[in-house]
């Protein structure tokens, strides 16, 4: 078995060495061409870059934090010491291959590219709460939302352990993944981000969070002038600038991430 060692080019959590080691000693080669799957190591937002990109198999492999607001690595299949356990139960086949639907996202009608977690709009330094909107289209209904808030968050069911899930960590409480992991694989999630007022146009309530079914698009756009980014699509921590011109849509892609789960012992 061939492994492509996937880590953070700037800032590795492990040594890279140090993993080509722990490949080499399993019975494996690590190389990038011709790899048969890939081991992503670091935290759950690195997962989320290499899981939108890349066409292998993917097994998440973490790195302990002692930092309170350290990287808990939710989606890890294993942690870094555990890794030689892990390696085995490839070795023996001892693990499957499961598929997630990625989401597609375009801006005034134009390919922004690919999410294999979740793509977020938010406030900038340089704005205090901002005015958006968000309409979700299906065969089954239309429902616009009108929110004033910090922004909102879509998310496939691979990224319900990251923003989406943030108001169940605010008591801190060590969060279990398997209870809240609450958006299922033929759903997407759409979490307004401490908003001060939502309104669900046409009907008394105020959405807050909640589920769609996944053939629905989702459209928002900010209704006034604001320093808001859009996060998640493309690299680099500064995000894309949003306009009051600008309005993104999000729907499922044809494109599946696959990831590696492990049998247990």
């Amino acid at each position: 078995m061939k492994v492509k060692m996937l880590l953070d080019e700037g800032r590795p959590k492990v040594d890279p060495d140090a993993l080509k080691k722990a490949i080499e000693g399993a019975g494996m080669k690590a190389g990038d061409r011709g790899a048969d799957i890939g081991i992503v190591v670091g935290g759950d937002g690195l997962f989320s870059a290499y899981g939108k990109n890349e066409d292998v198999p993917l097994l998440f492999v973490g790195v302990r934090s002692r930092g309170a607001t350290g990287s808990k690595a939710y989606m890890a299949a294993a942690y870094f010491d555990e890794l030689p356990s892990a390696l085995k139960a490839l070795a023996e086949g001892r693990y499957e291959i499961q598929e997630h639907g990625r989401l597609e996202v375009l801006r005034n009608g134009k390919r922004l590219g690919e999410i294999f977690t979740d793509v977020y709009l938010q406030r900038g330094a340089e704005s205090n709460c901002i005015r958006y909107r968000v309409k979700v289209t299906s065969d089954a209904a239309t429902t616009e939302d009108a929110a004033i808030g910090d922004g909102m968050v879509v998310t496939t069911s691979a990224g319900s352990t990251g923003y989406y899930s943030y108001p169940d960590r605010v008591g801190g409480t060590e969060m279990n993944v398997d209870s809240f992991s609450m958006v299922g694989k033929d759903q997407i999630g759409i979490c307004h981000i401490t908003p001060t007022y939502t309104e669900r146009v046409g009907t008394g309530e105020h959405p807050f969070r909640y589920t769609v079914s996944r053939d629905s698009r989702v459209e928002f756009w900010i209704m006034r002038p604001a320093d808001a980014r859009l996060y998640g699509v493309v690299g680099g921590r500064k995000g894309i600038k949003v306009g009051v011109h600008d309005r993104f849509s999000v729907f499922p892609s044809r494109n599946t991430t696959k990831v590696i789960a492990l049998a247990s012992p």
